[in-house]
């Protein structure tokens, strides 16, 4: 699909990972286009799902303290609908924010914004372990966060 794109799609859209608050005008000046071919070309990405949404990134430590843990499930067989319950649990927790299936001993792994050590035993107990199919958790805990983005690599033209 990024055959479709080119040099200045993949421009344009690199400038958006970098600061989307920037007006369709700005953006074409940093990519070398005049503003409506700019505008059109961005519309024309979110059109095509390049572009799924414009959001504001929070630093979380503005809120206090937290951590992230990375929890790695064991699931049992479930059925499909079990199945569809798990993920719309997850889907509805917010302290949940990023969920992957996996090859290999574990089955799930999900990232979870923690404020403390304390509160994370709790949530295992009470939240986790009462999720469909859930038989085993494994868990890590991070010490500080060394690199944290959300920009992707585009290849270059």
């Amino acid at each position: 699909m990024a055959d479709a794109l080119d040099r200045l799609d993949l421009k344009i859209l690199d400038r958006l990972q970098i600061d989307a608050s920037e007006s369709s005008s700005e953006i074409a000046d940093r990519v070398g286009l005049s503003q409506s071919p700019c505008w059109r070309r961005i519309q024309r990405l979110k059109d095509e799902g390049y572009i799924k949404a414009q959001v504001a990134v929070l630093d979380r430590e503005k809120f206090g303290e937290s951590m992230y843990i990375f929890a790695q499930l064991k699931m049992g067989r479930l059925s499909d609908e079990a199945r569809d319950r798990f993920m719309r649990a997850v889907e509805d927790i917010p302290e949940i924010t990023e969920a992957y299936t996996l090859f290999g001993e574990m089955d799930v792994m999900l990232k979870v914004l923690a404020p403390s050590m304390a509160w994370y035993q709790n949530f295992t107990f009470r939240t986790l372990l009462r999720l469909p199919g859930v038989e085993d958790i494994r868990s890590i805990a991070t010490l500080s966060e060394v690199k944290c983005t959300h920009r992707l690599p585009l290849p270059t033209a």
